[in-house]
């Protein structure tokens, strides 16, 4: 799902460590606050905690926003 969103989106990844407690609405803020981009747009941007083994996104839909969570792990 997300290969399909990045060929069709701008991809942002938010350099620097985010806060990873926060939601939508929060990432949202950051990017227009900070990053001086529309979060309505059909870009995702991507966010890494601290530890570096989590990542969120967030992409505006059309009719809302999807919040991405992934964890990495060593295999």
């Amino acid at each position: 799902m997300l290969k399909e969103i990045a060929l069709n989106s701008t991809v942002y990844i938010v350099t620097g460590y985010s806060d990873l407690r926060k939601g939508i609405d929060g990432l949202a803020a950051v990017v227009q606050g900070i990053l001086s981009q529309d979060p309505f747009s059909s870009s995702l941007f991507l966010f890494c905690g601290r530890r570096r083994d989590r990542i969120k996104g967030l992409l505006w839909e059309g009719d809302g926003f999807l919040l991405l969570y992934k964890c990495l792990r060593k295999i």
